[in-house]
């Protein structure tokens, strides 16, 4: 074989190897996605914080300084729920192994005077599921400014919560068919175009007001642009489940890490 027929055939056979060790790479890449699909994702829904309980729905400002302490004593990590949706879709390969997401519902003012403190000590990301009719407005609520500085320090991020948080089994009950399709596309649309304007954001993710949900309300979530939505049904999220139906656990007082435990294990 002389020199110029050796000299083709190394090149023919580095490309070769070239295309094995990419291919490997590839089939290593798709295997370890494929595999890595079992991860579920504990979400949390709190809604309003105090020095002292109010209500049930009111957890102590202690009490969830105290949680997340335990959280990251025990090895867990908050996971923005960006990245939570990412891996349920499929789009993420990996999160780590003891992930928990939080959330909190409604806009209520104490997120600003006593959550926030907490959050900016233990750097957690969360998200502010907001229904805009009651920004700057109700007197138990946030106002645009304040939505503004809890999303200016990188921790806060505002989701929609419906526009006006109805109940839409009884709004069903109450309004015919074509006034319900209407009252419902407003209801998901309005809310989802103010808060994009209001917050200069794309605005992805709903949470169900009082956890109502049926098929129907599912589609008019897609239609309006939703990439996901979000229940109060008590269980972990994962990847099988519907993506405009993933569950959440609502946190109620007593909130101590013993009831966070319990939750998570």
């Amino acid at each position: 074989m002389n020199r110029l027929a050796r000299g083709i055939e190394g090149k023919i056979r580095k490309y070769l190897y070239q295309l094995v060790v990419i291919a490997l790479s590839f089939h290593h890449s798709a295997f370890a996605q494929s595999m890595d699909t079992h991860t579920k994702i504990p979400i949390l829904c709190y809604h309003r914080f105090a020095p002292q309980i109010n209500d049930e729905m009111t957890v102590k400002t202690v009490d969830f300084a105290k949680q997340l302490a335990w959280l990251k004593e025990n090895g867990y990590a908050v996971i923005s729920l960006d990245a939570a949706v990412g891996y349920l879709k499929g789009e993420r390969v990996k999160i780590p192994d003891k992930p928990v997401v939080i959330t909190v519902d409604d806009g209520h003012k104490s997120v600003y005077f006593e959550m926030l403190p907490v959050v900016k000590h233990y750097r957690v990301p969360v998200t502010l599921f907001i229904y805009p009719s009651a920004i700057s407005n109700a007197p138990y609520a946030l106002t645009w400014k304040q939505l503004q500085e809890l999303e200016e320090t990188g921790l806060f991020h505002v989701e929609s919560h419906t526009y006006w948080h109805p109940n839409f089994k009884k709004e069903k009950k109450r309004l015919s068919a074509e006034k319900y399709d209407e009252f419902v596309t407003l209801q998901l649309g309005e809310s989802k175009r103010v808060l994009e304007e209001k917050m200069g954001h794309e605005v992805k993710y709903l949470a169900w007001a009082f956890g109502i949900h049926d098929e129907m309300l599912q589609n008019k979530a897609k239609e309006a642009g939703y990439e996901a939505a979000f229940t109060i049904e008590r269980k972990h999220a994962e990847r099988d489940q519907p993506m405009m139906a993933l569950p959440r656990y609502m946190i109620l007082d007593p909130a101590t890490p013993d009831v966070l435990k319990r939750l998570l294990r």
